[in-house]
C-alpha cells in the first residue's frame, strides 16, 4: 500500500506517470520552491503542510476511486472530501457494520483496501477520443436547438466522463501530457473492472440525502449514486411510482411551459442528443408524467445544486443504473 501512495503522490505533485502493471515514470518536472506553512488564525485548526496535504489528497483520491469500483459512487472523482463523498462513505461503513459517521477512519480505510486494485492505471489516447467533433455548447436552449449533436466540448470532458472524474483533476495527474493527440499515454483513476452491476428490482431516491439507491430482489442494497432531487419551485413528486420505459442516448423535447423559470421568448424545441444534451446520456422513464431519471452534462454539481423535480445523476451514473432497470421496476421516491 505505501509503494501505491508513494507512486501516486508522485504522479500528482511532481509529474511522473503510474501504471497499473509496471512503475514507468515519465520525465519529473521541478518541484515548487519549498513554502513555509502559515500561521494558524486563532480559533483554526493548523494548516497541513505540504507533505500532510499529498498524502491527504491520496487518501481521498484512492477511496473515492474504490468506492466508486464498489457502485457507492463519490459523484466526480477529485481527491477531496464532499457532500458526495461523505454519503457515500455513510453507506459503505453501514454494509460492512462500521460506524456510519461518513468519515475516512482507519476501519474504513482498511475495510474498502480489500481491494488492492492500483488508485491509476495507463491509459492510451484513441482516436475516438481526440478526433471530435468537439464544439461549445451554447447556454440558451435555443441556441442548444440548432446544434445536430450535443457532444463533449473537448476531449478532456469526455476523458473525465469515461473515468468519472473531474477534467481538472486529471489535468492534475497528467502535467505536460497532450490530451490532443492520439497515442498519449496518461494515467486516470482505476474505476473499471470491479464486480458487475446485477438487476436492480428496486429504485428508491432520497430526497434529504441527496442519493439514488439500487436494491435487488432480495432487498439488498447494491448501489448508491449522488442525485439532484428536485428544489423548492419543482418538490421531488414522493411516492411510489414504477419505470415505464428506458430511453439511451435520447433527444430532448424542450417545452418552456413546463419550466417555471423559462425564457418568456422561448418556444417548444427539440435538443439533438449527446452527452451534453440537458438529460445526458440516458432518460428513464417515470409513471409520473413528464418525470424521469436522467444523467446531465455538468457531473460536479450533482447533489449540490436544485433540479426541476426529475433526478439527475452523473451521466456514468444514469448509463449504469439504464443498465439494470426496466419497464416496470418499483421507485419510490421520499423525503
Amino acid at each position: 500500500m505505501q509503494k501505491i501512495i508513494t507512486t501516486l503522490v508522485t504522479a500528482a505533485f511532481a509529474g511522473a506517470a503510474s501504471i497499473a502493471s509496471a512503475q514507468v515514470a515519465a520525465p519529473a518536472q521541478a518541484a515548487a520552491p519549498a513554502q513555509a506553512t502559515p500561521a494558524a488564525q486563532p480559533g483554526q485548526a493548523a494548516p497541513l503542510d505540504a507533505a500532510a496535504e499529498r498524502a491527504e489528497f491520496e487518501r481521498l483520491l484512492r477511496a473515492q476511486v474504490l468506492l466508486d469500483r464498489l457502485h457507492f459512487s463519490p459523484g466526480e472523482i477529485d481527491g477531496a472530501y464532499g457532500s458526495n463523498m461523505r454519503q457515500a462513505l455513510a453507506t459503505f461503513q453501514k454494509t460492512r457494520n462500521l460506524d456510519a459517521h461518513g468519515k475516512l477512519d482507519d476501519a474504513t480505510w482498511n475495510a474498502l483496501n480489500a481491494d488492492t486494485t492500483p488508485t491509476l492505471t495507463a491509459y492510451v489516447l484513441t482516436g475516438e477520443d481526440v478526433n471530435g467533433p468537439f464544439v461549445k455548447i451554447p447556454e440558451d436552449m435555443m441556441e442548444k436547438s440548432k446544434l445536430d449533436k450535443l457532444g463533449y466540448a473537448s476531449p478532456l470532458e469526455g476523458l473525465g466522463e469515461k473515468f468519472h472524474a473531474s477534467p481538472d483533476l486529471l489535468a492534475r495527474l497528467n502535467p505536460g501530457k497532450n490530451f490532443n493527440r492520439a497515442g498519449e499515454q496518461i494515467v486516470v483513476p482505476a474505476v473499471h473492472g470491479g464486480a458487475p452491476l446485477p438487476q436492480a428490482a428496486k429504485v428508491v431516491v432520497s430526497d434529504s440525502r441527496k442519493v439514488l439507491m439500487l436494491f435487488d430482489s432480495a432487498e439488498r442494497l447494491i448501489a448508491q449514486y449522488p442525485a439532484s432531487t428536485g428544489s423548492e419551485h419543482d418538490p421531488l413528486p414522493v411516492g411510489n411510482w414504477t419505470i415505464e420505459g428506458v430511453h439511451p442516448n435520447p433527444t430532448y423535447h424542450y417545452n418552456p411551459k413546463l419550466f417555471w423559470d423559462a425564457d418568456p421568448s422561448h418556444k417548444k424545441a427539440t435538443v439533438a442528443a449527446g452527452p451534453n444534451n440537458p438529460v445526458g446520456v440516458a432518460w428513464i422513464d417515470l409513471s409520473k408524467p413528464h418525470y424521469g431519471i436522467h444523467g446531465t452534462p455538468v457531473p460536479k454539481f450533482i447533489g449540490k445544486t436544485e433540479s426541476h423535480g426529475c433526478i439527475r445523476l452523473t451521466n456514468w451514473s444514469a448509463a449504469a443504473v439504464a443498465q439494470v432497470v426496466g419497464a416496470g421496476t418499483n421507485v419510490v421516491l421520499q423525503e
